[in-house]
C-alpha cells in the first residue's frame, strides 16, 4: 500500500485462505441424487497488516507491545487501523473486478481471533509472531457502534419485515452506507451518501415527526456534497454530515419503537 505512485510503502497486507476444500472435478453435465454427506469445510481467511517501516530494534518492538498492554484503547485502535487498511484494499479489489458483490468491507467484530505483535516479516505474514496481544471478543465487539437503544431487538425486526408486518425503507440502508463512509473516515463518500440518504429519510419519513434540524440541515449536506465533487469537503461540512447521519439515525430508531 502506497500513497501514490511515487510514495514510500506505508503497509503490506498479506492474505491466506485456511481450510479451504479442494474443488471438485465435475462428473459429467446432468444433476444426480447423493445421499447424506457430511458439510463441506468453511474456509477461512487471515489478513495480516504489516507497517512498511520496521522497529529500529527488538527492544523498540518490545517497548511498543508493552505499552499497548497498558493502554487497552490504544490496543483497540490498533485493530481499528488495521481494519480500515484491509477495507481499502477490499475496496479497490471491488472496483477493480466491477463486481457489486466482491468483497464486503468488514468489522474488527467480524474476526474470529485479533491480534497486535510484531515478528519477522516473512514469519509474521504467515501468522506467526515473536510476541502478540490477543483482544478478547468484547474489545473486537465494541469498535462496532451499536444504536439498538430502545428500539426493537433485530430479531424481532427481522422478523417483522420478512412476514411483511413492517416496511423495510430505502432510507435505511442509504443512511447505513452513510455511516460505514463516516466511520471509516471518507469525507467525501460520507457528503455525496449522506445527500441522498437525507432526502430519502425526508421523503419516506414524512408522516413521522421529524427533527426540525434534520430538515434544516438540507441546505449545508448539499454545500457539503457540492464540495466532495471536487474533493475533501471543508472540515466544518465533514461535522454537518456526521451529526446528520446521527439524526438520521435517531429518526429511524423512533420509528422502530415497538408500539404498546
Amino acid at each position: 500500500m502506497r500513497g501514490g505512485p511515487d510514495g514510500r510503502p506505508q503497509s503490506v497486507i498479506a492474505l491466506k485462505t485456511l481450510g479451504a476444500p479442494q474443488r471438485r472435478l465435475l462428473r459429467g453435465k446432468r444433476a444426480h441424487k447423493v445421499g447424506a454427506v457430511e458439510p463441506e469445510p468453511v474456509p477461512t481467511s487471515r489478513a495480516t497488516m504489516i507497517a512498511a517501516d520496521a522497529f529500529a530494534s527488538e527492544l523498540e518492538a518490545e517497548a511498543w507491545l508493552a505499552a499497548l498492554k497498558r493502554d487497552r484503547d490504544a490496543l483497540v485502535e490498533e485493530a481499528r487501523l488495521g481494519s480500515a487498511e484491509l477495507n481499502r484494499m477490499l475496496r479497490a479489489h471491488r472496483a477493480a473486478a466491477a463486481d457489486p458483490w466482491a468483497s464486503v468491507e468488514v468489522s474488527p467484530a467480524h474476526a474470529l481471533v485479533g491480534r497486535v505483535g510484531y515478528g519477522v516479516g516473512d514469519l509474521v505474514a504467515e501468522g506467526r509472531f515473536d510476541d502478540a496481544l490477543e483482544l478478547p471478543r468484547t474489545e473486537l465487539g465494541a469498535l462496532s457502534r451499536g444504536r439498538r437503544g430502545d428500539v426493537i431487538g433485530p430479531g424481532e425486526r427481522l422478523a417483522a419485515i420478512l412476514s411483511g408486518r413492517d416496511e423495510l425503507l430505502a432510507c435505511e440502508e442509504l443512511v447505513l452506507r452513510a455511516r460505514a463512509d463516516v466511520e471509516a473516515h471518507r469525507p467525501r463518500e460520507a457528503a455525496l451518501q449522506a445527500r441522498i440518504a437525507l432526502e430519502a429519510v425526508l421523503a419516506e419519513l414524512s408522516g413521522t415527526a421529524i427533527d426540525p434540524e434534520l430538515a434544516a440541515s438540507r441546505g449545508e449536506i448539499g454545500d457539503a456534497a457540492n464540495a466532495a465533487l471536487h474533493g475533501d469537503p471543508p472540515e466544518h461540512l465533514q461535522h454537518a454530515v456526521a451529526h446528520a447521519v446521527e439524526r438520521m439515525e435517531r429518526a429511524l430508531r423512533r420509528r422502530q419503537r415497538p408500539t404498546e
